[in-house]
């Protein structure tokens, strides 16, 4: 309001200045409030519901679906003038830094694969091995740019008393390279040297540490990153590998699992290398995915919230699963390493707010896909670490893999979408640990506000003529989402409630390294324990609400699914 009456006593000037501060106040709240408006006019609100199929999982996952890698890179490794890396390689890695064992507790068994592109050029300091045991160095003529790295036993023996204290399942990427020479460029030729790896699992078993699968090589697959091994070759080393395992674990047990290739799939080397190899020699077909690009693409965080460059990855995961069937159905698949954008990932995108939309959609995709395992790169390390390579404190994309591991079981669900825009993401899966189900939704929209309601398949009695308008948003809709129960059989109880977990950026700044949890920052304790997980109590039959860029989890607990008992 315009004071007219308070300015009679000032002078002219003072006067006139005063009226005119006045009016730029008003414009300016003026202003506001039609920003404000304009904001909400903007924001489109979508109402929509899915339909869970709980009778059946589509699949299932391991039990420890989520997988984090600890690589080999040194601390000078650089991409496009950074070097991200630090301490965190399996060599010089702080494994006593306290933040790290409670990071990887927090999963009760975590699994770690221990890998990436220098393991070809690792020699175990053990057996027969002869010489001085030292780490990378640069050298010009060098695999990638470095030259042969030595891992002493003394250090083996460090990485296994971290696992043992942490609980973490392990798959241990073997030199799949030693023994060969360079054929022509980029072609590695010659029979595998077993020599150096068979002694190097019988020291592992000697000191009776668990391994839960060995992994034979590293992106030797397809053409090959910096180098690549003919797939008949490579399946007669399998047989060979096959051999050295079932030899020396005849009398332990359990005997670790065989896998193969961790490269980036390629239909026609895949089915000769299966094909070669042959029945039950390979347990686990593991493939190497970086769907995003080169960490230094500038539009990485476009790709991100990008539904339909998202949904390009299902290609991959399809032919793998197709290959699997028909050349090895012993076999199952896992992601052996993903870090969405490769080459250390990207600075200030792979290890902030809005990475999590991608991580978890793909976690959603591989496992509707018959992924058994996701290996993320990396647990700490580069700018795609889970964990901050320096301060061991976990980046965003941390709390969303621990929240998957907690909530999300290994029953695969259908989800059957009703008018719904792409860039709303919807998975289900059987909850776990407790009866129900547990859906998660990604919102990739920066304007478009979602509001759900979920029903079960189980009730939906419908007819022909019926189903065909559930296409429409119509008065029957409407009337649907009061008549049909969305829990099924079940749902007896008015006083019911849902769990629910809202995740979204600090300041709504969706590069934010700080996640929200309904609302709270994620960070440690001051003891640097992984804080409580606390949900919003929802009741049961209320529409779903999922806000413009934000990730969502929701648990049932009594949803109807025979499938998931």
């Amino acid at each position: 309001m315009l004071l007219y009456t308070s300015t009679y006593s000032l002078p002219l000037p003072h006067r006139w200045k005063f009226l005119v501060d006045q009016l730029m106040a008003f414009w300016s709240s003026l202003v506001l409030i039609l920003a404000s408006v304009s904001v909400v006019l903007a924001q489109n609100v979508e109402e929509s519901y899915l339909v869970i199929n709980g009778s059946l999982p589509m699949t299932h996952t391991d039990a420890n679906y989520i997988c984090a890698t600890i690589d080999w890179w040194p601390s000078n490794k650089c991409d496009y003038h950074q070097c991200p890396w630090g301490s965190s390689s399996a060599l010089n890695l702080d494994l006593s830094h306290p933040f790290l064992a409670k990071a990887v507790q927090a999963f009760r068994r975590l699994r770690i694969r221990v890998g990436g592109s220098l393991q070809d050029q690792v020699l175990y300091n053990v057996g027969s091995h002869s010489g001085p045991c030292r780490p990378f160095t640069k050298s010009k003529g060098g695999l990638f740019g470095f030259s042969k790295g030595c891992l002493p036993m003394s250090r083996w023996d460090k990485l296994n008393q971290f696992f043992n204290k942490t609980r973490a399942l392990v798959t241990f990427g073997l030199n799949a390279l030693d023994g060969r020479h360079q054929i022509k460029r980029g072609v590695w030729g010659g029979d595998w040297n077993s020599s150096n790896a068979r002694d190097f699992i019988k020291y592992t078993i000697s000191k009776g540490y668990q391994i839960d699968s060995w992994e034979f090589g590293n992106e030797l697959s397809g053409k090959g990153i910096g180098a690549m091994v003919y797939a008949e070759q490579y399946g007669s080393d399998l047989i060979e590998l096959r051999g050295i395992i079932d030899d020396l674990y005849r009398r332990f047990q359990p005997k670790p699992l065989l896998v193969a290739p961790g490269g980036f799939y390629d239909r026609q080397w895949f089915a000769k290398l299966l094909q070669t190899s042959g029945s039950e020699i390979v347990d686990v077909m593991t493939h190497h995915m970086y769907n995003l690009g080169p960490g230094v693409d500038r539009n990485l965080v476009k790709k991100i919230l990008d539904p339909h460059f998202l949904s390009r990855a299902s290609v991959t995961f399809t032919d793998l699963q197709q290959t699997i069937n028909t050349d090895g159905p012993w076999a199952s698949a896992w992601i052996g390493e993903s870090g969405g954008a490769y080459n250390s990932g990207g600075l200030n995108v792979s290890d902030t707010f809005v990475d999590s939309f991608w991580y978890l959609d793909q976690l959603g995709m591989a496992a509707k896909y018959h992924t058994k395992v996701y290996c993320r790169q990396t647990l700490i390390g580069g700018n795609y670490g889970l964990i901050n390579k320096t301060t061991f404190i976990p980046n965003p994309d941390y709390y969303s893999a621990l929240l998957w591991h907690r909530l999300m079981g290994t029953g695969v669900l259908a989800v059957d979408r009703k008018n719904i825009a792409p860039n709303l993401r919807t998975y289900a899966h059987c909850s776990k640990g407790k009866p129900g189900i547990t859906l998660l939704l990604i919102n990739l929209s920066n304007r478009t506000h979602f509001t759900l309601s979920v029903h079960n398949i189980l009730n939906m009695n419908l007819h022909t003529s019926q189903l065909k308008t559930l296409k429409k948003e119509t008065s029957f809709v409407h009337g649907l989402k009061t008549t049909v129960s969305w829990v099924g059989l079940k749902s007896t109880d008015e006083n019911l409630s849902r769990e629910e977990y809202h995740l979204t950026p600090r300041r709504e700044n969706i590069q934010s390294k700080t996640m929200l949890l309904n609302g709270v920052p994620l960070k440690l304790t001051e003891d640097g324990d992984i804080p409580v997980f606390s949900p919003v109590m929802v009741k049961v039959d209320s529409p779903i609400s999922i806000a413009p860029l934000s990730i969502k989890f929701v648990q049932f607990p009594n949803f109807d699914a025979p499938g998931c008992e």
